[in-house]
């Protein structure tokens, strides 16, 4: 039995996680077809600044969001977004969920993309299929569980984010507290049965995630 706290909570890590992951698709996307698909000069470099996310320490990025979000900044100056738009809103949690679990996402997804058969594509544009009419009816159909399973890990990193999260969303009661930063919050005030509780939570919300996860990879 939950009390409404912490479904509040929970839902908030839901919505926090799954947002972040859908505003990061449509980049995944492109990416892992551009590392599957093309060879250019750079895309070494381009593939490891990609993965950046995943080896730095998380706190790194919300600095690098709290920057890119802060009063002055080229996002500010050329659109108007100013910090108090984005900061310390569940948008800014999102957002440093996202990115913090993109790399995951855009690897699973090269891999998808890597398994499909390029004849099967140059057959559809010889037959006068377009470019992209071939990606969305031959490309994305043939590679979906891949897909699936990417977004399916990534949104499971996403709800476990913490680093980057309390840098540029803190973490405010009922407006920005997630899963993570309730466990955080409970230990640093020594109430052990909430974060026990905010634990097995995070816990068996990770196995349904990784259960999921292997489902599609395994079918």
């Amino acid at each position: 039995m939950l009390y409404s706290e912490e479904i509040q909570i929970f839902i908030l890590s839901l919505q926090v996680a799954g947002v972040g992951v859908l505003v990061c698709l449509p980049f995944a996307l492109f990416a892992g077809w551009i590392l599957s698909r093309k060879e250019f000069f750079g895309k070494s470099l381009f593939d490891t600044f990609l993965s950046l996310p995943l080896v730095l320490p998380p706190v790194v990025t919300g600095y690098a969001l709290l920057f890119l979000f802060s009063d002055g900044s080229i996002l500010d100056r050329w659109f108007g977004i100013g910090k108090m738009d984005i900061l310390f809103t569940w948008i800014a949690a999102s957002l440093a969920a996202g990115i913090v679990s993109l790399p995951i996402m855009i690897r699973s997804i090269e891999v998808a993309f890597s398994s499909v058969d390029k004849n099967l594509e140059f057959v559809s544009r010889s037959l006068g299929t377009g470019y992209w009419l071939t990606f969305f009816k031959i490309t994305l159909p043939l590679s979906r569980k891949g897909i699936y399973a990417g977004i399916i890990l990534a949104f499971g990193r996403a709800i476990g984010e913490f680093g980057a999260t309390i840098v540029v969303a803190g973490n405010i009661p009922g407006k920005t507290q997630t899963l993570p930063l309730a466990i955080f919050t409970s230990l640093q005030t020594g109430d052990d049965q909430s974060a026990l509780r905010y634990i097995l939570l995070s816990v068996v919300l990770a196995f349904f995630v990784l259960i999921v996860h292997r489902k599609l990879i395994n079918h």
